[in-house]
């Protein structure tokens, strides 16, 4: 698996959207959606607002790989389901980065309904 460089975590980590590209089978890529993210030491994490059923996040999780560009960083990802032990921290995190936008915006990616939608975003190899 490959790594983010510092560069990279500290852009995507700092930037306040990621827009999230998943691949169709014939492997050409959907529009990117905006979405909000996290940086959780090597990692970069997104949630699916309001739940599992976001046709992206399905999507995502569904072929594991992607794209996003965000802090002007362009790059093919791969999406996989954080580890259960870091959820609590990237609820933090969520909150830290975005409480100034208000409660509800918030509580669409740190409710307990989007804690399972938790996804580690890594480069592709």
């Amino acid at each position: 698996m490959a790594n983010w460089s510092e560069q990279e975590l500290s852009r995507i980590g700092g930037a306040s959207e990621l827009y999230v590209s998943t691949r169709r089978r014939d492997g050409s890529l959907r529009p990117g959606i905006p979405i909000w993210q996290v940086r959780l030491g090597d990692a970069i994490y997104i949630r699916s607002a309001h739940g599992p059923e976001n046709p992206w996040f399905r999507r995502a999780l569904t072929s594991g790989r992607g794209h996003i560009r965000s802090g002007g960083v362009d790059k093919d990802v791969t999406f996989e389901p954080a580890p259960p032990e870091v959820n609590a921290q990237v609820t933090a995190a969520y909150h830290t980065k975005y409480d100034r936008h208000g409660p509800v915006p918030v509580g669409a990616v740190t409710g307990n309904d989007v804690v399972d939608t938790t996804l580690r975003v890594m480069p592709a190899d």
